[in-house]
């Protein structure tokens, strides 16, 4: 792999250390700002709805804009959201500056994959967003962890502060290690909205957007799962975000390396598991192994699966920024989907479990979207 793609992981594990951070210190924001759990995790919802809605808008006018120069943009848009975060007065203002920095994740995601699999053949794409992902993994293996910890002892505007000063280093090392990338004037938007008359490419849109759907219900309220249910102390809560984190990077690479040849067998049992998982995690919540070993198997899938994701999104459609970014928006959408219902269910009063079984449930129409397609996987 070209060493550039580690340069595309790198921004992509400052803007995901950012989206996940909030999971860490839900209960320190909702204590600041005198807010319920279930409220900080609307600041996940946003992050996530902007991400869906604003990114391939943004995308859209960066579209003639070389991908180091829009990638670069993306990042000094991103750098004023989270200074914005850590400077947040209420929640109001914390809000705002989560969908700042949403909007620009969204679009610096589709910038980066497509950058990527224009650096190797068709047929390697797959594992080539598998390292540009790995970005996301890390971030939840030692930058949520890291940013969790300082918030714990140095307050949770000193843990948004860090990661606008490595969102800033990243950003330096990317103007002065990346080359430029062809000029793409001769692109017009129009013509990659073509590609999505393609009912496969939505097909495999929202078998995404299920997965992810289905992790983040359960992984967006971890934190209290864990201390008011497992019964773990706050201070475990880092090294258990930490070995899931683990899980979601072994994944990850283990995935990769079969995303680009066994693509629809991967989903699927990737997805059988996450569904295993979560029902089991839902059923022994109060006991801690079940808790920690169930944990490790969502990291193993869930978000993990992305790899295998974006190789049917290449697969079914042609590599672009755009097809990319609005993946990238599905992905997002099971973010506000999940996170949204986890919320409710715990606000409506079902108890912090109820967040798991909404996650059982998202898995399982994510594993049923799959079933019309299971006679092709051999082409796949």
């Amino acid at each position: 792999m070209p060493s550039i793609i580690y340069l595309l992981a790198l921004a992509i594990f400052c803007m995901t250390t950012s989206e996940f951070m909030v999971a860490g210190m839900m209960n320190e924001l909702a204590l600041a700002f005198q807010v319920s759990v279930s409220s900080i995790g609307y600041l996940i919802t946003a992050y996530a709805g902007a991400m869906v809605v604003g990114g391939p808008i943004l995308t859209a006018t960066l579209l003639r804009i070389r991908s180091k120069q829009a990638l670069l943009f993306l990042m000094f848009v991103f750098l004023i959201g989270q200074s914005l975060g850590a400077i947040a007065w209420n929640y109001d203002s914390m809000m705002v500056s989560r969908i700042i920095t949403g909007i620009a994740s969204s679009s610096a995601f589709g910038v980066a994959i497509s950058f990527s699999a224009t650096l190797v053949p068709p047929n390697s794409r797959g594992k080539a967003a598998s390292i540009v992902l790995a970005g996301l993994m890390i971030a939840t293996v030692l930058g949520l962890p890291i940013t969790t910890i300082i918030s714990q002892n140095f307050g949770w505007r000193i843990s948004f502060g860090f990661v606008s000063i490595l969102v800033l280093v990243s950003g330096i090392m990317i103007q002065l290690l990346l080359p430029s990338s062809p000029n793409k004037a001769r692109l017009n938007w129009k013509d990659e909205l073509m590609s999505f008359k393609n009912i496969h490419l939505w097909a495999a849109y929202i078998t995404s957007m299920f997965i992810i759907g289905g992790t983040f219900a359960a992984f967006s309220y971890f934190t209290p799962i864990f201390t008011n249910i497992t019964g773990f102390s706050s201070a475990s809560i880092p090294y258990l975000l930490a070995l899931y984190g683990s899980a979601t990077v072994i994944g990850n690479i283990v995935i990769g390396k079969f995303a680009d040849k066994y693509t629809m067998e991967t989903l699927l049992s990737g997805l059988i598991i996450l569904i295993v998982a979560l029902s089991l995690f839902a059923l022994g919540a109060e006991n801690k192994y079940i808790a920690v070993i169930t944990t490790i198997f969502i990291g193993f899938t869930g978000v993990a699966m992305n790899p295998a994701m974006v190789a049917r999104v290449m697969k079914t459609a042609n590599n672009s920024t755009m097809i990319n970014t609005i993946h990238s928006s599905f992905i997002t959408l099971g973010i506000v989907i999940g996170s949204s219902l986890g919320g409710l269910g715990i606000s409506k009063g079902y108890g912090y479990i109820s967040p798991l079984w909404i996650g059982v449930s998202l898995a399982i129409l994510g594993l049923l979207s799959l079933f019309p397609y299971l006679h092709k996987r051999k082409k796949n």
